[in-house]
């Protein structure tokens, strides 16, 4: 087994530290916020990742993973280091690469000989490349890795891989790399830094062209009559095409798919090669939350000035705590701009929920939302509700209850989550997506 230097103990950081200590590896993790070390350290995970925090104690009850402060102390004496930090998104659309570059400018100095650094999280092209040239030692190797992990099935997506995309200098390399993922039965790719760079690019912002494709295909089909639900279940079952990311909704969000599509854009445009596909799938995808809120207001009896609207669902998706891009935040700005009041509810994000969406939570509240505790609470007076994520806890909504809760029977479900037909019995105008 070998000894593992994890960078940075975000959502990549702490899936790829538990999942290679699961596998045997003895982990480091590093991170410069101490207050996050310390719980760590006391088992609790600064996300919501479906069985993380169990995974977590056990490790550390094991010794097989620690997290310290400080990438310097983390690095000495181990094999490999896994850079897995923030990439966020410039003004220009490009990924910013100045995390990334202090890191490896800091580690250059006490990495041991023959150690191997490993870039895991999202970089653009060519980033293997400078982190050699920042780390600028001839018996220090640079690699490629990306991740491909949904948040939500992180553990199983890392455990489970489709695939393990590994990009190195030489073979040698790759072969160190790939034996660290001994026990996950999955292909190995291996490849040079810059094709494994573009995989993961070029990956992401396929399936973000997926969603934007059906997204436009739901409007399409509320225009001429026709049922977006029949229309992907006729599509999906044609091999070539199949049904993921065929799910129609407000738009996709988190921290991958807006940022690593604009970035793939811009690094077309720098490379000389134009890539109208990639602007058109972020303009659809810009829309979704205008969508959404024309919907409530043509079921809203005065407009949306001084409208009461009831919102289930704030993160981007079910199965986690990310608020990044969320399309439901557009929304709710959306509406609070127009002169809405909103209360709205999330099954995992609470206030003092001690997570790392606690201060966009706070912006939330700030801005005039209110946070209910309750499902049902957001119904409470409202004059229309609104399915913004695509929890398993709303599709069991009651609608007598809902009923008796409302101003008005009147529900938007951009998930199209809801049993439609129960609440049409109940007397609800309802609008879904595509339908």
């Amino acid at each position: 087994m070998s000894r593992i230097a994890v960078i940075g103990a975000g959502y990549v950081g702490l899936t790829t530290a538990v999942c290679f200590g699961s596998l045997g590896h003895e982990v480091l993790v590093a991170d410069i916020e101490p207050a996050k070390i310390d719980g760590l350290n006391a088992g609790r995970s600064p996300i919501f990742e479906a069985g993380l925090e169990p995974m977590l104690a056990g490790l550390l009850e094991s010794g097989r993973l620690r997290f310290l402060v400080g990438a310097l102390n983390a690095v000495v004496g181990a094999e490999f280091v896994f850079l897995c930090l923030p990439t966020p998104q410039s003004n220009d659309g490009s990924a910013d690469l100045s995390y990334i570059e202090a890191a490896a400018a800091e580690i250059a100095p006490v990495l041991e000989p023959g150690a191997i650094v490993v870039n895991k999280s999202t970089v653009p092209i060519g980033a293997a490349g400078l982190v050699r040239e920042l780390i600028d030692r001839d018996d220090i190797d640079v690699a490629s890795n990306p991740e491909f992990l949904k948040e939500g099935t992180a553990i199983a997506d890392f455990l489970g891989a489709d695939r393990i995309v590994i990009g190195a200098p030489t073979r040698e390399v790759a072969v160190r790399v790939a034996s660290l993922y001994v026990g996950v039965e999955a292909p190995v790719i291996v490849t040079d830094p810059t094709s494994a760079e573009m995989i993961k690019y070029a990956s992401n912002a396929f399936l973000a062209t997926k969603l934007s494709f059906v997204n436009a295909v739901a409007e399409l089909c509320e225009r001429v009559g026709a049922d977006i639900e029949d229309v992907v279940n006729g599509m999906g079952r044609d091999r070539r095409i199949g049904r993921e990311f065929l799910r129609p909704g407000p738009g996709f969000g988190g921290s991958c798919f807006p940022k690593d599509t604009s970035a793939l854009a811009r690094i077309a445009h720098g490379a000389g090669s134009e890539f109208p596909l990639l602007a058109a799938t972020l303009a659809i995808n810009d829309r979704q939350a205008q969508r959404v809120v024309d919907k409530v207001e043509l079921l809203s009896p005065g407009g949306l000035d001084g409208c009461r609207v009831g919102v289930l669902g704030l993160a981007f998706k079910a199965g986690t705590d990310d608020l990044r891009d969320s399309p439901a935040l557009a929304v709710i700005e959306l509406l609070l701009g127009a002169g809405a009041s909103v209360v709205a509810h999330d099954p995992v994000l609470t206030a003092g929920s001690d997570s790392e969406a606690d201060h966009r939570l706070d912006r939330l509240v700030d801005a005039g939302v209110r946070l209910a505790v309750d499902r049902y609470e957001p119904a409470r007076d409202a004059d229309v509700l609104v399915v913004l994520t695509e929890w398993g806890d709303y599709r069991e909504l009651d609608p007598d209850k809902v009923a008796e809760l409302m101003s008005q029977p009147a529900i938007v479900d951009s998930r199209n989550l809801l049993d439609r037909a129960a609440f049409q019995r109940r007397g609800f105008r309802f609008l879904g997506t595509g339908r």
